[in-house]
C-alpha cells in the first residue's frame, strides 16, 4: 500500500538505480529521530475502574488532564482497549517513563471509530476517552439542517450545489507557497533548493492545508461544550471564537501554521520515502534524491521535519504539540509496520487498514483534531471528536481509492508508475479481496510477489476476480459515508457542506 502524492505520506516506485542500503538505512532512522524530537507520545490510556464515572478532560497552563470524576458510571462510560495491534515503536516501559500526570494518553483512531463495515466483521468501537461525546447529537441546536441523513454516493447532481472546497479558501490559501518556502528558507543554497522543491512546483490544490482551513471555519461555526468547567482552558483562545470574529484572530493565524506545519511533515514523508523506495518520480517530476542525491535529499527531509517542529512549538498548545507529535510518529510506525508485518498478517484486512491510517489517515485526523483545540474546543468535546473522526474516515477513503487507481490508472494521469505497491510487494485492497476468492493467490502475498511470474499472476487472478474490485471500491465508500456522517453532526455552515464535497472528490476521483 502506497499513499501516492495524491494524498499520500509514503507511497512507492519501482526500483530504478538502486540507492545503497545505508542510505535507505540512514532516511528510515531519520525520521526516527525527527520523530522522538517531537517528544512523541503515543501510547494507551490505563484500564478504568468500572465502578468509576468517565474520565473529564482539563487543561490548566495548556495543557490537558486525565482526571476521574469519582462518582458511580453510567451505562455509557468510557471503556479503555484491553488490547493493542500497534506497532512497536517504543517499548511500553519507555512510554510509561515518558508520561506524567499531565501528558495525555491517545490511543490510535481505529480504536475511537469503525474501520470495517459490519458485514466485513466490524462493529461500532467501545466508548473510550477519546469518543465518548461522538454521540451527542445537540450541536446544531433547533437549526433546520437540509443536509441530514446525506448519502455521499446518492446525492446525484446535488453534490454540485455545495461550495467547491478549493475555491473557498483559494485567497487564503494563494500566498501559501511563498510564505512556506520562506519558512523553510536556509543559508545553505542546495538544502534550501531541495527543501522548497515541492513547495514552488507542481504543488496542486495543497489538499492538507484545505482540509485544516475549512475545518477551522467549520468548528467556528460550532457552540463551545463546556467538559467539567470552562471550555476556553482546553483551546488556544481566551475569546469565544464565532464565524464572525474569526478571521483575522490569533485561533486563525495559528490554524493557518498548523495547515503549514502539516504540509511540511507531509512532503518531508514523501522525500525520506522517494529515497527508501528508490522512485523516480514524484507528483509528475523527478524525485528530490534524484535530482540532488540520498544525502541531500534525506538532510531536506530533515531539515522540513526540524522546522515543522520549531513552528509546532511556536503554537503554544502543548496539547497540539503532543497530538501532533504523535501524528509524526504514526508516520514511522507505519513504515515499520510495513517493512516487518509477518507473512500471516498481510492477509488481513485489518492489518492493510491499520497501516493505511498510520501511513496516510493519521496526519490528517490528528491534524483535524488539533484546528478544533486551537479553535476554543476541548479535547474530549463534541466538536474536536467529529473532526477526528472526519479525518479518520476521509484518509482511509482516500488511500483505499488511490490503491484502486494503482490498477485502473494510467502512469501518465497518477504522475507515478502503476502498480507501484505490487513492485514494493505490497498488497492492497483489490489484491485482499481477490485473494479471499482465491485461495491459490494467498502464497503470493504471503512471500510479497518476490518469485518470479508472481505479480503476472496475481493481476490474473485479480481481473478474473467478478468481485474484488467492487469490495474494494464498496470500501471506499464505506469509510466516506462515516466521513460525511462524522461532518453532519457539526452546525450548518457552508465550510461544512465543501467538506462533505470534498468527501466526494476524493471517492470519485480518477487520478
Amino acid at each position: 500500500m502506497s499513499s501516492g502524492s495524491r494524498l499520500s505520506t509514503m507511497s512507492g516506485r519501482p526500483p530504478i538505480a538502486a540507492a545503497p542500503r545505508s542510505a535507505r538505512r540512514r532516511s528510515l532512522s531519520a525520521l526516527v529521530v525527527a520523530s522522538a524530537s517531537l517528544c512523541s507520545v503515543r501510547a494507551f490510556n490505563p484500564p478504568v475502574h468500572p465502578q468509576r464515572r468517565p474520565s473529564i478532560v482539563r487543561r490548566s497552563a495548556s495543557v490537558l488532564k486525565v482526571e476521574d470524576a469519582g462518582t458511580p458510571a453510567g451505562p455509557t462510560a468510557p471503556q479503555q482497549p484491553t488490547y493493542s495491534t500497534a506497532p512497536i515503536v517504543v517499548s511500553s516501559k519507555a512510554e510509561a517513563l515518558s508520561h506524567s500526570a499531565t501528558t495525555m494518553k491517545l490511543v490510535p483512531s481505529y480504536d475511537l471509530f469503525q474501520i470495517l463495515p459490519e458485514s466485513e466483521g466490524g462493529g461500532a468501537p467501545a466508548v473510550i476517552l477519546g469518543n465518548f461525546n461522538r454521540g451527542r447529537t445537540d450541536l446544531k441546536g433547533d437549526v433546520l439542517d437540509p443536509m441530514e441523513g446525506y448519502q455521499i454516493m446518492t446525492g446525484g447532481s446535488d453534490i454540485a450545489k455545495l461550495p467547491d472546497p478549493f475555491k473557498m479558501v483559494q485567497d487564503e490559501l494563494k500566498p501559501f507557497a511563498d510564505s512556506i518556502s520562506e519558512l523553510v528558507s536556509s543559508d545553505q543554497p542546495i538544502l534550501s533548493m531541495a527543501a522548497k522543491h515541492f513547495f514552488e512546483k507542481r504543488h496542486g490544490k495543497r489538499f492538507r492545508p484545505t482540509i485544516v482551513q475549512l475545518v477551522a471555519k467549520a468548528c467556528a461555526a460550532s457552540p463551545p461544550e463546556r467538559i467539567e468547567g470552562s471550555w476556553e482552558s482546553s483551546g488556544a483562545s481566551d475569546v469565544t471564537v464565532t464565524p464572525a470574529n474569526h478571521k483575522g484572530s490569533e485561533s486563525w493565524r495559528r490554524q493557518a501554521q498548523l495547515g503549514q506545519i502539516v504540509e511540511m511533515i507531509h512532503v518531508a514523508s514523501l522525500i525520506h520515502d522517494d529515497v527508501l523506495d528508490e522512485a523516480d518520480t514524484r507528483r509528475g517530476g523527478e524525485s528530490v534524491h534524484k535530482l540532488y542525491s540520498n544525502k541531500v535529499a534525506v538532510l531536506a527531509g530533515d531539515y522540513l521535519l526540524a522546522r515543522a517542529s520549531v513552528l509546532l512549538a511556536r503554537l503554544e498548545n502543548t496539547a497540539v504539540v503532543q497530538i501532533m507529535a504523535t501524528a509524526l510518529e504514526s508516520l514511522v510506525a507505519g513504515e515499520i509496520m510495513q517493512l516487518k508485518s509477518a507473512p500471516e498478517t498481510l492477509l488481513k484486512m485489518e492489518t492493510y487498514l491499520r497501516k493505511s491510517y498510520y501511513k496516510t489517515a493519521s496526519l490528517i485526523c490528528y491534524a483535524c483534531r488539533s484546528t478544533a483545540l486551537l479553535g476554543g474546543h476541548a479535547y474530549g468535546s463534541a466538536t474536536a471528536t467529529a473532526m477526528e473522526e472526519f479525518g479518520f474516515h476521509l484518509g482511509l477513503a482516500y488511500q483505499i481509492q488511490d490503491d484502486i487507481l494503482d490498477f485502473t490508472a494510467a502512469a501518465s494521469v497518477l504522475g507515478k508508475p502503476a502498480l507501484a505497491d505490487m513492485d514494493l510487494g505490497l498488497s492492497t485492497a483489490p489484491i485482499l479481496y481477490a485473494a479471499m476468492e482465491y485461495p491459490e493467490l494467498r502464497p503470493l502475498v504471503k512471500r510479497r510477489f518476490k518469485n518470479k511470474g508472481d505479480k503476472q499472476t496475481a493481476l490474473e487472478y485479480l481481473y478474473k476476480s467478478e468481485t474484488a474490485m467492487n469490495k474494494a471500491k464498496n470500501l471506499a465508500q464505506f469509510h466516506a459515508q462515516k466521513s460525511t456522517d462524522a461532518l453532519l453532526r457539526m452546525p450548518p455552515s457552508e465550510s461544512r457542506d465543501a467538506l462533505v464535497r470534498l468527501v466526494h472528490m476524493v471517492i470519485t476521483r480518477k487520478k
